[in-house]
């Protein structure tokens, strides 16, 4: 939608102002504090158009507007001048990561907290997704009888441990040479891509009539299916959302609260923003299939260590979040990130998941 550069004006004179204050804004506001040359009756018309069109709305009568959701997306598409982060800032942020470099889970953790601190709200950090990578090595650890440890390295130096009970006791000689088998059958191998390799391995006439080839293989699909299917969030600073006053009603708050306590729901809005392909990017609540965070958005930028995309974190707000002071802290910390995680000096490889499943 193309807008005349008088209507974009007012457009942009009134998010800003909602943004600012969470209230409508009167066409008296717009006249007063946003430097346009015509009088409150032609603003008030323009803001009749822009309603018209579906980018404005009036929540009362006698209220001024507030932007629809269609007339947020055209603002930050086409209309959003995003500030540049200040220095101080960006000193302010790195100076937060000095500590805990060499621990993964502890330096996920730490940029959550970072990006609720600076960004006054939820700070969100998908914790690395294995399916990006490659695989490197498997080993398998007897712990007592029946229950195994298993222990998948991908190449990105990223490492998943799960624990597995199986139906028979399985000696340590035995998971060794399992071991060696697929660590020779999947050398190389794109995570994503390895159930389906173990699938069609399976079907083979040497595994039909191989008894270790097959519970190797049976093993390590279980082992695969649990690692690449398991997904960590860390969240910070639900409280500094809940100060927003949108959410001080009683009832919304508790729609909030249970959002974010069953956190599968953060992860699937986490995964709609995964696009390697874009630097930063928003999802306004009711653009994701998350009914539960209709009245959130989400700024987001995806992590890398090398060239290989990992995860993707961001910041959780209301939908008149200060698009423009916060898209440069959620843009900064992920180059910040990706920039430790992909220092030589930092050696992230032994680090695992916070918790064996």
């Amino acid at each position: 939608m193309e807008l005349r550069e008088r209507d974009q004006k007012v457009l942009e004179a009134v998010i800003s102002g909602y943004i600012r204050s969470g209230e409508p804004v009167g066409s008296r506001t717009v006249s007063k504090h946003y430097g346009l040359n015509v009088s409150s009756a032609t603003i008030r018309n323009i803001m009749a158009d822009l309603e018209d069109m579906g980018l404005l709305q009036q929540p009362h009568t006698s209220a001024g507007r507030i932007p629809t959701d269609k007339g947020l997306r055209l603002y930050l598409d086409s209309i959003l001048k995003i500030r540049e982060l200040e220095k101080q800032q960006q000193v302010l942020i790195r100076k937060a990561f000095e500590s805990n470099k060499n621990d993964l889970e502890e330096l996920l953790r730490r940029t959550s907290q970072v990006l609720s601190q600076f960004c006054k709200q939820a700070g969100v950090v998908l914790w690395p997704r294995l399916t990006a990578t490659r695989f490197k090595h498997i080993e398998f650890v007897r712990l007592r009888p029946r229950q195994i440890l298993v222990v998948l390295i991908s190449k990105s130096g990223l490492v998943q441990h799960t624990i597995l009970d199986w139906e028979e006791d399985i000696t340590q000689d035995d998971l060794d040479k399992y071991a060696r088998y697929l660590n020779e059958l999947l050398e190389d191998a794109p995570l994503a891509e390895v159930k389906d390799r173990i699938l069609r391995e399976m079907e083979s006439e040497k595994v039909l009539f191989d008894q270790l080839f097959s519970q190797a293989l049976a093993l390590s699909e279980r082992a695969f299916q649990e690692a690449l299917d398991s997904a960590e969030v860390h969240i910070e600073g639900q409280m500094q959302l809940l100060r927003n006053p949108e959410f001080a009603d009683v009832e919304r708050m508790r729609r909030i609260l249970e959002a974010f306590e069953d956190k599968t729901r953060i992860i699937r809005l986490l995964d709609k923003a995964l696009d390697p392909q874009r630097q930063v990017q928003i999802v306004l609540g009711t653009e994701s299939d998350v009914n539960e965070l209709q009245e959130l958005s989400l700024v987001s930028s995806p992590y890398k260590r090398g060239e290989t995309v990992l995860g993707v974190l961001g910041v959780i707000g209301p939908m008149r979040m200060d698009y423009s002071r916060i898209i440069p802290i959620v843009t900064f910390t992920a180059a910040l990130l990706s920039q430790l995680l992909a220092d030589p000096k930092e050696d992230m490889a032994g680090q695992g998941h916070p918790e064996p499943r």
